[in-house]
């Protein structure tokens, strides 16, 4: 790895800066087309003599907007690293001024300071790609029918009932609309899951843990890879913001042990509806929840063991490759 692209996406343009033993070779700024980012390639390939198996690419996770660059830098052989730019700034000490060429070169710099250190990318399989377009979808779909359903029910006493009853026709047909649509986006997904034998078989084991829906499931599975990149149970737990950390220093500093809001917070959200669905129907979960409120726990932490539990229990079956037994007995005992 000799030669470390540095590149800050947004909608319109791309800053790209090159950097070669710490050193700024490049700078330059080309729209966020696929002509564009080949015709930028083919000039540093070419122009250069350098081949693609020297140049590492770094960017910052923008979503979308990263796709174009993605896929002609992949279909290059050439190596990606998507890092989160919480992880980028942090490393870069202390900072003055900030512009888009700026944020190109930091961007470059951190890639070859940080060498060793890199994860490279790897694309999504295609139907976890649906998956992931389709659940997307879901929860705007379910945000829609809770900004409709909240307000109706909050102005129930408080508004003429003349007026609540017009409104609430006009609502109750925006209603039913969205929860059809909910519902042909659960059929698609389901017989994508049910047309891939390897998320079916995942689906089965993670659902098979009380509490835990096909829902939380999949994005679970989108989360880790397919279970690849996160392979243990303590790092989804951090992942998804549930994994408790001290905070204390010397005798001045002692702060409660806490989780950290550097988290995934819509899979946060997931195993805690998830966690809340198993203390009502585990009879085992419902005992632990209740026996530890009362030897006088705060209820959310002992919430917050409970999703760590389920986590645990998850990766156990996907691991494992078998569904969860409440009785479990160990073949070799």
């Amino acid at each position: 790895m000799d030669y470390f692209v540095g590149v800050d996406v947004s909608k319109k343009n791309l800053d790209m800066a090159l950097v070669q033993d710490g050193q700024m070779l490049l700078q330059d700024r080309i729209e966020n087309n696929p002509k564009a980012v080949r015709s930028f390639l083919t000039g540093l390939i070419k122009g250069r003599s350098i081949s693609p198996d020297q140049i590492v690419l770094c960017l910052e996770h923008t979503g979308l907007y990263n796709a174009h660059l993605l896929e002609v830098f992949w279909q290059k052989g050439i190596r990606i690293c998507l890092e989160p730019a919480v992880k980028i700034k942090g490393a870069q000490g202390i900072e003055r001024g900030k512009s888009d060429k700026i944020d190109a070169q930091r961007i470059a710099i951190y890639a070859f300071k940080n060498a060793c250190e890199l994860t490279f990318w790897q694309p999504d399989r295609l139907v976890i790609q649906k998956l992931k377009a389709l659940l997307s979808l879901r929860n705007r779909l379910m945000r829609s029918k809770n900004q409709l359903q909240v307000p109706l029910k909050e102005s129930t006493g408080f508004l003429d009932k003349c007026i609540i009853k017009e409104v609430g026709k006009s609502t109750l047909r925006a209603i039913r609309s969205i929860n059809k649509e909910i519902g042909q986006v659960d059929k698609m997904i389901k017989l994508l899951v049910k047309q891939d034998s390897s998320i079916a078989n995942q689906v089965e084991q993670i659902t098979s843990v009380p509490g835990i829906g096909q829902v939380t499931a999949l994005n679970m599975i989108i989360t880790t890879g397919e279970f690849t990149r996160i392979k243990e149970p303590k790092k989804f737990a951090c992942y998804a913001g549930v994994a408790p950390f001290e905070h204390r220093s010397g005798s001045s500093i002692r702060g409660k042990t806490r989780v950290s809001q550097k988290a995934n917070m819509a899979m946060k959200t997931l195993l805690h509806m998830a966690a809340m669905s198993a203390i009502t129907c585990s009879s085992e979960l419902r005992a632990y929840y209740t026996r530890k409120v009362a030897e006088g726990k705060n209820k959310m932490s002992v919430l917050n063991a409970v999703r760590n539990k389920l986590i645990s229990r998850a990766f156990a079956c996907v691991n494992q490759k078998r569904t969860f037994q409440k009785e479990y007995s160990n073949v070799l005992a």
